[in-house]
């Protein structure tokens, strides 16, 4: 990366990075609604023939088939920071990216950094540790930080270039779930409430550790369910929260998906927060995206909800596999490190939908 920012940008006192950023996370992304305006004009038919994946299913990384052997997988993530601690913010960030090469089925090689930062608001050390923080998890993905590029902005932004690789049976896109598969979630919901809890600094010790634990968890294991045959369809959730990531594999697969929200995974202080009003724009935006396309229980209130239209920074894979042997799949993931992991539904004949139960 060039050195130039890293020189120019003046010490400055210490400041709470969320407070430099009208929004954090995930949280920034562009509304569902807005990003199909954005690409409705866009040219469906791909006349590119090893071109896999493109942006036709709103899939998490393209896809590029290089040989019958090896498939080549390119992803960009960066965005503004959600927690105020710049190492935390990096490994976040950084995580955040990664997860889109595991959620195809393919195994990152290296990455490129995309840095941002307000030269006058932010000083030198903190820029340091932001890219620190972000070298850390390439180190434990096992991966260079190759090089990147840097820019003067009015706000902090961090994130990564990513490429990876996969065979081409091991790809995994978000449209191949099929009538009678179970749906597996591996990480617990609650990222952005937790987030906006942190700009009022009302999150707990235990809530901020908690945080931390499950977004600076790499999804590898998505590398490792994409070999096995009957796993059909992984995406990881993220901006667009449970529903709208699960909307965007109904869309893609022609089906329809059910939630049991009973058993959706939740951070231990989610409920109560979101209960209390600490929720993100973002998940209002969400909702107002796609929710015509979502059916809920006629009493479900609100603030709960807001915990399945929650946006994720760094949340886990939603998988599609056979229902036979999910149970045992489930068991399998948890033993591999992702405690949370739980059945949260199936997926059935119809038009494509989320209905809630």
């Amino acid at each position: 990366m060039a050195t130039a920012l890293m020189t120019e940008i003046a010490d400055a006192p210490a400041v709470r990075l969320t407070s430099l950023a009208h929004g954090g996370g995930c949280g920034c992304k562009l509304a569902p609604s807005v990003l199909q305006q954005l690409l409705a004009d866009q040219v469906e038919v791909n006349p590119f023939r090893h071109l896999l994946v493109g942006t036709e299913t709103g899939d998490d990384a393209a896809v590029w088939q290089l040989d019958e052997d090896t498939c080549v997988i390119a992803t960009t993530d960066f965005f503004m920071p959600m927690v105020d601690d710049p190492y935390d913010f990096g490994r976040i960030a950084a995580t955040n990216a990664i997860s889109d090469v595991y959620a195809m089925g393919g195994r990152p090689i290296m990455a490129l950094a995309i840095l941002g930062m307000p030269l006058d608001k932010i000083s030198t050390d903190m820029v340091r540790r932001i890219l620190q923080g972000g070298k850390a998890v390439c180190a434990t993905a096992g991966i260079p930080v190759a090089g990147g590029h840097s820019i003067d902005s009015p706000e902090p932004i961090y994130g990564l270039a990513v490429v990876g690789t996969c065979r081409p049976k091991d790809v995994r896109r978000n449209s191949g779930a099929k009538p009678g598969d179970a749906l597996i979630l591996t990480k617990a919901l609650g990222v952005g409430i937790y987030s906006a809890a942190i700009k009022k600094e009302a999150l707990s010790e235990s809530g901020y550790a908690e945080l931390i634990a499950s977004t600076t968890l790499l999804n590898r294991i998505g590398s490792e369910l994409a070999q096995d045959p009957n796993v059909h369809a992984i995406t990881d959730v993220t901006g667009f929260g449970l529903l709208g990531h699960a909307l965007e594999m109904a869309r893609g697969s022609g089906c329809a998906l059910v939630i049991r929200e009973s058993d959706v995974p939740l951070f231990s202080e989610a409920a109560s927060l979101a209960c209390d009003g600490y929720v993100t724009g973002a998940s209002r935006r969400n909702w107002a995206s796609y929710g015509e396309a979502v059916m809920l229980p006629p009493d479900m209130l609100e603030w709960r909800r807001h915990l399945l239209t929650d946006p994720q920074t760094s949340g886990g894979l939603l998988i599609a596999c056979e229902r036979v042997g999910a149970t045992a799949l489930v068991e399998k993931i948890i033993a591999d490190g992702y405690p949370s992991a739980r059945l949260v539904g199936h997926v059935e004949l119809g038009l494509s939908s989320i209905t809630v139960q």
